[in-house]
């Protein structure tokens, strides 16, 4: 009876150690495979930190240009004194300024104003033909010309693929940046504050915001022809919203494609024709 119990607690053991074995390289193997999904996972990281390091030198390095533009344009002219202005750019000036809502005129209290109207509005009458015009704002500030496309207009929700609807529109902006060699053109993504779904092939609004940047630039380049060295595509996330993320319809005001243009100070007078 002795050398039975003995037996049996003998197997017992036996037993446990061998279950306890593979529970072991069960673990041991799950443990690898957890190592090597972080170790990916951090070189996947360190690759999107490297992008938009890079993203964000060359913003940096735009906005500092836009910066010098201003200052050497401050320094070429008064916009005070219409002297500066050639007879014919007057002349195109006032004509634009003579098709214009009279209320839009009386706002413009100097002549930086009257010419920055001018060239908003023709730019506008140019390049959103057939567009709804509350999906596009056109502002000019100091000859920088920016260009704030609605994201109705130009992606589906959530997505980064350009709509057909925004053909037309991409078409008519690379027809402008065509028409001077010394135009630098700035595309921009801009989101709202809502996350990602979970799961979606898109990481996050940084994510969503360069993609939907990069894929007007290509079309731009491979479509219309615009010399890939003008361009730059940069994201913003969500992080310069126009208005309070607080309902649907400042989210739809913040989901927008900023398109900022640089001419030189020829270039900019030179907007003031239209077709």
């Amino acid at each position: 009876m002795k050398r039975a119990i003995t037996v049996t607690v003998l197997a017992a053991t036996m037993l446990s150690s061998c279950v306890s074995k593979k529970k072991y390289v069960a673990l041991e193997s799950e443990l690898d495979d957890t190592r090597s999904t972080l170790q990916k996972t951090q070189v996947e990281k360190e690759e999107i930190e490297e992008k938009y390091a890079r993203i964000e030198e060359r913003v940096a390095d735009y906005n500092s240009k836009i910066n010098s533009l201003r200052e050497e344009n401050d320094s070429k002219m008064e916009m005070n004194d219409l002297t500066v202005m050639s007879n014919n750019n007057k002349d195109k000036m006032r004509a634009t300024i003579a098709k214009m809502n009279p209320e839009k005129v009386a706002e413009a209290k100097t002549l930086e104003d009257s010419i920055n109207l001018a060239v908003s509005h023709n730019l506008k009458s140019n390049i959103s033909e057939g567009s709804d015009d509350e999906d596009i704002d056109i502002t000019v500030d100091e000859t920088v010309v920016m260009i704030n496309v609605s994201d109705k207009l130009l992606f589906g929700s959530g997505s980064y693929r350009v709509s057909n609807n925004a053909q037309p529109l991409l078409k008519k902006l690379a027809e402008v940046i065509n028409s001077e060699p010394a135009m630098e053109v700035m595309i921009e993504g801009h989101t709202d504050d809502r996350t990602m779904v979970e799961g979606s092939y898109i990481q996050d609004n940084w994510d969503l915001s360069v993609r939907r940047a990069t894929s007007i630039v290509r079309l731009l380049q491979d479509k219309y022809d615009v010399a890939p060295e003008k361009l730059i595509a940069a994201g913003r996330s969500s992080y310069q919203p126009l208005v309070d993320n607080t309902n649907n319809e400042n989210r739809a005001k913040n989901r927008r494609t900023r398109i900022v243009i640089i001419p030189n100070l020829d270039k900019f007078f030179a907007m003031l024709e239209s077709e």
